[in-house]
């Protein structure tokens, strides 16, 4: 049997759109279970890495352009962010991406901050300019720092490290948050309508792992650090607008998607033409939904999730 699983955001970011009546009943057929929630933990459910651990900015180096000494260092991600004080703290507003920084953004900014870099040992490198990286040496204590998606919108001092590997990266957090302020390309971004990049979110640690195994054939996905987990373990990887209509034995990263509708053309079909299809939500609950389950005519479908 062909399986198609799809990687999905936590169900309350769907729930503004209603549940349309095909996928409800799908739903309330199928086999559910309840697992760990989180980002971290979702991708660990699809690829076994050796050791067990999920270090984001070693596996999304693995993507990017060629990366010296890859294997025999410790990575972190140090990407660009916007922090903006208010009356209750200081919130993290945006990373990467979503400020639109650009290469000549990379071209103004990285002069000033790789020295600062270099002094404690580390070297800044920027393979796309909404993705910037710490090189460490191979024994470098990290702490656990949060991803930006768990802390965007948050006041950042709730999701600051903790522990005494921790105090370094404080500090070298606030040197480069005063570097950032003075600088007067975000003066220049400001008059340009765009906001400062007056800081950088660190998150991700970790060695590239041994090996991977990932169960799907094939992984359609935007992320460079899913795409980087399956190079590693050996399986194509490609951009998600090529993923195939076909019930191919497929992971498809639909983390970003907000809406029921989008999800039953996608689940559905593959369903019907005989697929397993496991809805894999990062809030730990995962549908597992086969054609047969449609015999299920006494489970009833509800307005929302199953309970």
């Amino acid at each position: 049997m062909a399986r198609r699983v799809l990687l999905l955001p936590p169900a309350a970011r769907l729930a503004a759109s209603p549940l349309p009546p095909a996928l409800a009943q799908a739903l309330a057929r199928a086999d559910r279970t309840r697992v760990a929630p989180g980002g971290e933990a979702q991708c660990l459910r699809q690829f076994r890495p050796q050791p067990s651990a999920w270090p984001a900015a070693a596996l999304a180096r693995l993507h990017e352009a060629e990366a010296p000494h890859l294997a025999g260092n410790v990575w972190l991600r140090a990407d660009p962010a916007h922090l903006r004080a208010d009356i209750n703290g200081v919130r993290l507003l945006g990373v990467g991406a979503r400020l639109g920084v650009d290469q000549a953004d990379v071209d103004a900014l990285l002069p000033a901050l790789r020295p600062l870099f270099a002094e404690a040992g580390v070297t800044l490198e920027a393979p796309h300019p909404a993705r910037w990286y710490l090189r460490l040496p191979a024994d470098t204590p990290l702490p656990a720092f949060s991803a930006p998606e768990d802390a965007l919108g948050d006041d950042v001092f709730a999701h600051a490290p903790r522990g005494e590997a921790a105090r370094r990266w404080r500090a070298l957090e606030s040197e480069v948050q005063v570097l950032l302020h003075n600088h007067p390309h975000n003066a220049a971004r400001v008059a340009a309508g765009k906001v400062a990049v007056n800081a950088l979110w660190f998150w991700g640690g970790g060695a590239l792992p041994s090996a991977v195994v990932a169960p799907a054939a094939a992984v359609y996905s935007d992320d460079p650090v899913l795409r980087g987990a399956a190079r590693l373990a050996g399986v194509p990887d490609h951009p998600l607008q090529h993923a195939p209509a076909a019930t191919d034995e497929v992971l498809l990263d639909l983390r970003h998607m907000r809406d029921w509708d989008a999800l039953r053309a996608l689940a559905l079909p593959p369903l019907a033409a005989g697929a397993e299809v496991v809805l894999d939500f990062a809030d730990g609950q995962v549908f597992r939904l086969r054609r047969g389950q449609r015999w299920r005519l006494w489970r009833r479908p509800r307005p929302g999730l199953p309970a």
